[in-house]
């Protein structure tokens, strides 16, 4: 029994950190903020951090998510007169997060409707950038989320998808499928975990692999066996996990 639950905790240390690898990239292209920004990061993420990189300029940043797996984007919106925005519906699209670290304080309102995780303005401290990082993990109750676009790429080009337009989103694997209220479908890169975080709390996980906007659930149904599903407004019926049964119905009251 010992031996089993020393392995179980063994493989779960080892899942755990894989889980919470980093591969982090910085644009910035003031050095000190720069260091500064890399001090902090790897102070945060300590041995989970397994790359950073920093580029100051966005085309050399664009060649290396191009070219390189990232799970975290720090980004400046001014670099050398380079306008970040011009390149923000893109970065957004991918896999991976982004934090705007600008001090165009002006620009966060828009920031967040495209997607970012968080927007830490300049100057910062290290309590403002650390409270961005654990929002990767988990988003804190009561954080105010202004989402109101998708990015999503398709034939080299980048549509944004008003979130109104979401009917319900399905986990693929790495990537999500948005089923929008047209019947239409489009794949975004951001695993459905990734989705749940920026998305407002109108949307709920009902099951591991659906996240749906409340606005169209029509009622809980209990199926033979034991199971949930619930009827949406379309005729649909998603599955309901055990565990979420009782929030959802709560929340549907």
């Amino acid at each position: 029994m010992g031996f089993f639950l020393g392995s179980l905790t063994y493989w779960l240390d080892i899942y755990y950190k894989d889980l919470q690898e980093m591969r982090v990239l910085i644009i910035e292209d003031e050095a000190r903020i720069a260091n500064r920004l890399e001090r902090i990061t790897r102070s945060y993420f300590e041995e989970n951090l397994s790359a950073l990189m920093i580029c100051d300029s966005l085309q050399k940043g664009l060649n290396y998510i191009e070219n390189n797996t990232i799970d975290l984007l720090l980004l400046d919106l001014n670099l050398n007169g380079e306008n970040g925005f011009d390149v923000l519906e893109s970065v957004l699209a991918g896999s991976f997060h982004t934090i705007i670290v600008s001090a165009y304080t002006d620009k966060a309102i828009t920031a967040f409707t495209y997607g970012v995780l968080d927007f830490v303005p300049k100057p910062f401290d290290q309590a403002r950038l650390e409270l961005a990082f654990k929002r990767i993990l988990i988003l804190p109750k009561g954080v105010e989320k202004n989402i109101r676009f998708l990015a999503v790429k398709k034939a080299g080009t980048v549509r944004l998808i008003d979130i109104n337009e979401l009917h319900y989103i399905k986990g693929a694997g790495i990537y999500s499928e948005l089923h929008l209220q047209n019947g239409k479908q489009e794949l975004h890169d951001k695993s459905l975990e990734k989705l749940q975080q920026l998305l407002p709390d109108t949307f709920e996980r009902i099951h591991k692999s659906y996240l749906i906007s409340l606005a169209q659930a029509e009622r809980i149904l209990i199926q033979p066996g034991g199971r949930y599903g619930l009827l949406l407004k379309t005729g649909e019926i998603l599955p309901v996990g055990r565990s979420r049964y009782r929030d959802l119905k709560d929340k549907m009251i």
